[in-house]
């Protein structure tokens, strides 16, 4: 079984911080890969700035180009929307029976967790690699046998900071890689 660790997320857009924690997340566990899951639509977040699907997926395309340990994966473009991560992971598991998926997420999700489709059903069926997000902790699950804290590094940006920082006109390329800076620059995302 290739062990993959899932990191689920809108990517609107993918920044260095979430690289970094995918990378991190690879290198210093016992993960063979890590696919970067675009999701075309939370059923938790609104919708209000989310840039269109297609965009993001190739912006995250393009920061991973070179790294053949970080894959893309526009899996829930072809499900039914919002996305469900229960449903989801169904699904890879039946497209590829040799893997064996672990979910990658932040701190943050457990304030919201109850209210995941099928909750109980992840937290019991699968592991879940856990970064620490800043001002959000583990809470009642940091002790779950199937919760594994990682003490990644954390970069103080987010993708909402960078949207208004483009928005606002500023340079913000150092948070980007080189070839999504150029892609929104070239598209005039965000403005």
């Amino acid at each position: 079984m290739i062990k993959t660790g899932l990191f689920f997320g809108s990517f609107n857009p993918i920044h260095i911080g979430h690289l970094i924690i995918a990378s991190y997340i690879h290198q210093f566990t016992d993960l063979e890969e890590v696919w970067i899951v675009v999701s075309p639509k939370n059923p938790l977040k609104p919708e209000l700035e989310l840039l269109e699907e297609e965009e993001r997926l190739k912006m995250a395309q393009l920061a991973v180009e070179h790294n053949p340990s970080l894959k893309v994966c526009d899996i829930e473009f072809y499900l039914p929307k919002p996305s469900y991560t229960i449903d989801t992971i169904l699904r890879l598991e039946s497209d590829h029976p040799g893997r064996q998926f672990v979910i990658i997420a932040g701190t943050d999700i457990f304030k919201d967790f109850h209210r995941w489709k099928e909750w109980e059903n992840l937290i019991s069926g699968y592991q879940f690699y856990i970064y620490n997000r800043p001002e959000y902790d583990a809470g009642d699950f940091a002790n779950h046998p199937s919760v594994k804290i990682i003490k990644a590094p954390l970069l103080d940006i987010s993708s909402t900071f960078i949207r208004k920082a483009l928005s606002n006109g500023y340079d913000i390329r150092y948070m980007l890689t080189e070839k999504v800076w150029d892609y929104i620059k070239s598209k005039k995302l965000y403005h």
